[in-house]
Protein backbone atom coordinates (compact mmCIF):
# COMPACT_ATOMS: atom_id res chain seq x y z
CA UNK A 1 0.00 0.00 0.00
CA UNK A 2 0.87 3.38 -0.48
CA UNK A 3 1.85 5.94 2.05
CA UNK A 4 -1.31 7.83 1.69
CA UNK A 5 -2.99 4.79 2.28
CA UNK A 6 -1.02 4.22 5.61
CA UNK A 7 -1.49 7.75 6.77
CA UNK A 8 -5.54 7.18 5.53
CA UNK A 9 -6.01 4.18 7.57
CA UNK A 10 -4.32 5.74 10.84
CA UNK A 11 -6.87 8.80 10.28
CA UNK A 12 -9.44 7.07 9.74
CA UNK A 13 -9.15 4.86 12.54
CA UNK A 14 -8.10 7.87 14.84
CA UNK A 15 -11.50 9.47 13.78
CA UNK A 16 -13.97 6.57 13.47
CA UNK A 17 -12.55 4.26 15.95
CA UNK A 18 -10.36 0.58 15.41
CA UNK A 19 -13.81 -1.27 15.79
CA UNK A 20 -15.76 0.70 13.03
CA UNK A 21 -12.79 0.12 10.56
CA UNK A 22 -11.86 -3.31 12.17
CA UNK A 23 -16.01 -4.27 11.13
CA UNK A 24 -15.69 -2.34 7.65
CA UNK A 25 -12.16 -3.84 6.84
CA UNK A 26 -13.48 -7.52 7.41
CA UNK A 27 -16.70 -6.70 5.29
CA UNK A 28 -14.04 -5.65 2.08
CA UNK A 29 -14.26 -7.65 -0.24
CA UNK A 30 -12.44 -7.89 -4.15
CA UNK A 31 -15.00 -6.13 -5.66
CA UNK A 32 -15.25 -3.21 -3.34
CA UNK A 33 -11.51 -3.20 -2.37
CA UNK A 34 -10.38 -0.37 -4.85
CA UNK A 35 -13.32 1.99 -3.88
CA UNK A 36 -12.42 1.27 0.00
CA UNK A 37 -8.52 1.67 -0.67
CA UNK A 38 -9.76 5.01 -2.94
CA UNK A 39 -11.56 6.36 -0.20
CA UNK A 40 -8.91 5.77 2.01
CA UNK A 41 -6.35 7.27 0.55
CA UNK A 42 -8.59 10.35 -0.77
CA UNK A 43 -11.05 11.55 1.79
CA UNK A 44 -8.90 10.02 5.02
CA UNK A 45 -5.17 10.15 3.09
CA UNK A 46 -5.92 13.55 2.18
CA UNK A 47 -8.67 15.29 3.84
CA UNK A 48 -9.36 14.19 6.48
CA UNK A 49 -5.56 14.15 7.07
CA UNK A 50 -4.76 17.76 6.43
CA UNK A 51 -3.72 19.88 9.25
CA UNK A 52 -5.97 23.15 7.34
CA UNK A 53 -8.48 23.45 9.22
CA UNK A 54 -9.57 21.42 13.05
CA UNK A 55 -10.43 17.70 13.14
CA UNK A 56 -14.03 19.58 15.37
CA UNK A 57 -14.37 21.54 12.41
CA UNK A 58 -13.88 19.31 9.59
CA UNK A 59 -16.82 16.41 11.79
CA UNK A 60 -18.78 20.12 11.29
CA UNK A 61 -18.52 20.33 7.90
CA UNK A 62 -19.25 16.48 6.55
CA UNK A 63 -22.05 16.77 9.20
CA UNK A 64 -24.02 19.85 7.87
CA UNK A 65 -22.58 18.85 3.94
CA UNK A 66 -23.76 14.87 4.82
CA UNK A 67 -27.38 16.81 5.83
CA UNK A 68 -27.48 19.35 2.99
CA UNK A 69 -27.21 16.74 0.38
CA UNK A 70 -29.28 14.08 1.93
CA UNK A 71 -26.77 11.83 2.42
CA UNK A 72 -28.32 10.76 5.52
CA UNK A 73 -26.87 6.83 5.89
CA UNK A 74 -23.28 8.52 6.94
CA UNK A 75 -24.72 10.56 9.32
CA UNK A 76 -24.60 8.61 12.37
CA UNK A 77 -21.55 7.23 11.89
CA UNK A 78 -20.27 10.72 11.94
CA UNK A 79 -21.72 11.68 14.75
CA UNK A 80 -20.21 8.83 16.94
CA UNK A 81 -17.02 10.19 15.35
CA UNK A 82 -17.61 13.08 17.27
CA UNK A 83 -16.25 11.46 20.59
CA UNK A 84 -12.69 11.35 18.73
CA UNK A 85 -13.28 15.01 17.08
CA UNK A 86 -14.26 17.12 19.76
CA UNK A 87 -17.42 18.72 17.91
CA UNK A 88 -19.80 18.82 20.55
CA UNK A 89 -23.72 18.29 20.43
CA UNK A 90 -23.96 22.55 20.58
CA UNK A 91 -21.39 22.49 17.18
CA UNK A 92 -23.32 19.56 15.36
CA UNK A 93 -27.17 21.87 16.37
CA UNK A 94 -25.17 24.57 15.25
CA UNK A 95 -24.15 23.09 11.82
CA UNK A 96 -27.51 21.45 11.45
CA UNK A 97 -29.10 25.19 12.30
CA UNK A 98 -27.02 26.53 9.03
CA UNK A 99 -28.11 23.36 6.82
CA UNK A 100 -32.14 24.53 7.76
CA UNK A 101 -31.58 27.60 6.86
CA UNK A 102 -29.03 27.64 3.66
CA UNK A 103 -30.09 23.52 2.09
CA UNK A 104 -33.40 23.05 4.17
CA UNK A 105 -35.39 22.24 7.33
CA UNK A 106 -36.69 19.10 6.00
CA UNK A 107 -33.11 17.61 5.68
CA UNK A 108 -31.99 19.59 8.96
CA UNK A 109 -34.81 17.86 10.82
CA UNK A 110 -34.09 14.71 9.64
CA UNK A 111 -30.33 14.71 10.14
CA UNK A 112 -31.29 16.27 14.15
CA UNK A 113 -33.40 13.23 14.67
CA UNK A 114 -30.42 10.90 13.52
CA UNK A 115 -28.37 12.94 15.91
CA UNK A 116 -30.34 12.62 18.55
CA UNK A 117 -31.17 8.74 17.89
CA UNK A 118 -27.12 8.06 18.09
CA UNK A 119 -26.31 10.29 20.75
CA UNK A 120 -28.80 8.15 23.14
CA UNK A 121 -27.44 4.75 21.57
CA UNK A 122 -24.00 6.40 22.57
CA UNK A 123 -25.33 6.92 26.31
CA UNK A 124 -26.41 3.39 26.41
CA UNK A 125 -23.28 2.28 25.64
Amino acid sequence: MSDRHDLGMRVRRKVLGDAHVDRAEAAKTAFDEPFQNLITESAWGTVWASDGISPRERSMLTLALLAALGNFEEIPMHIRATANTGASKQDVLEAFQHVAIYAGVPRANHALKLAKQTYAEMERE
